[in-house]
């Protein structure tokens, strides 16, 4: 719990005088009834020293606290349905995912977590696909359609080299047709950037609207910078989780009459996760990648995030208000 304005949280020091002024009250007023005593000052002096008294001034005095809590503005790290509306799907497409150390092999594996993980996501949820080895294509325009995002998975075709970058940046423009995002230009680096006009910086992961899920099992070899692309998404508050499917170490992979050595660059994947405020996953075999979708699954249905909890400690507040006038007017015939 925290307070976004605790320099007001110092009004809480008028609760101990209010209690003194009340104590102060309940002793004057039993002098004044020794003084005048008659049957009925008696009586209510009796009433005065029962508990039952004393219980609707506490419960104001609580709810007083808690207004004062109130107006410094309160927040709290509570887990919340989450507002994510579109899911992004960046998928690997080169050909070193026809590598059968993820039976029975890497791309098969992906293609077959993602769409369940497809399957499992709410109706609201348009989901987009987007696959990519040395260039990055949209494969699926975001849709709530799950024939439609499953058959573009299907369709996937193996190519070479890896671009993880123009997959960023094709992800950002289809989340943003009107972002300026052109993987040409950004081919040369960030001085061929051109933002739109009135375009402003959000601090990274404050995007609650769409998630980028970037699953690869390799390193860029060709293609704008994965870092930079990844500040553009920061810039834009989208988060990316990223999932490395291979070996840091670097493998042989051979097929069809050719080889090639791949390495999973992990460094690059948490960096890209860390600078949007997501996660990174290794999915080391089948299951593994199967997990990983069912972890992202819970992630897109509840996230834990820090909220302001104001309107909580109004409401408190009011019920307590309420009950200490309701019971002193069942006791006591009278609001207090």
């Amino acid at each position: 719990m925290s307070f976004q304005w605790p320099e007001l949280l110092w009004l809480l020091l008028a609760l101990p005088l209010l209690v003194a002024i009340y104590v102060w009250l309940l002793n004057r007023k039993k002098r004044t009834a020794i003084r005048y005593a008659s049957l009925a000052l008696v009586k209510e002096a009796m009433q005065g020293a029962a508990w039952r008294r004393h219980v609707p001034p506490i419960l104001l005095l609580l709810a007083l606290g808690i207004m004062i809590a109130a107006i410094g503005r309160p927040t709290a790290t509570i887990t919340l349905p989450s507002q994510h509306e579109t899911v992004i799907l960046a998928m690997d497409v080169s050909g070193s995912m026809r590598a059968t150390d993820v039976e029975p092999n890497r791309l098969v594996a992906a293609q077959n977590a993602a769409k369940a993980f497809v399957a499992q996501q709410p109706e609201n949820v348009r989901i987009g696909v987007v696959a990519f080895a040395g260039t990055a294509t949209v494969a699926q325009a975001p849709t709530r359609n799950r024939e439609d995002i499953v058959a573009a998975i299907d369709r996937f075709q193996l190519q070479r080299a890896t671009a993880i970058g123009s997959a960023i940046i094709v992800s950002l423009a289809t989340l943003f047709p009107d972002g300026g995002y052109d993987v040409a230009a950004f081919s040369y680096g960030a001085e061929k950037r051109k933002p739109p006009a009135n375009f402003k910086p959000v601090p990274p992961g404050s995007y609650g609207s769409a998630v980028i899920i970037l699953l690869t099992d390799g390193q860029r070899t060709t293609g704008p910078d994965s870092v930079m692309a990844a500040r553009l998404a920061a810039e834009r508050g989208v988060r990316i989780f990223t999932v490395g499917v291979g070996t840091p170490e670097g493998k042989i992979v051979g097929f069809d009459g050719w080889s090639m050595h791949v390495r999973l660059d992990e460094e690059t994947l948490r960096a890209i996760a860390d600078l949007t405020r997501g996660e990174y996953f290794y999915a080391g075999t089948a299951v593994d990648l199967k997990k990983i979708y069912e972890t992202l699954r819970s992630r897109m249905v509840l996230e834990t995030k820090k909220t302001e909890v104001t309107a909580l400690f109004a409401a408190a507040a009011a019920v307590l208000v309420v009950l200490s006038a309701l019971l002193s007017i069942a006791w006591f015939n009278r609001i207090l």
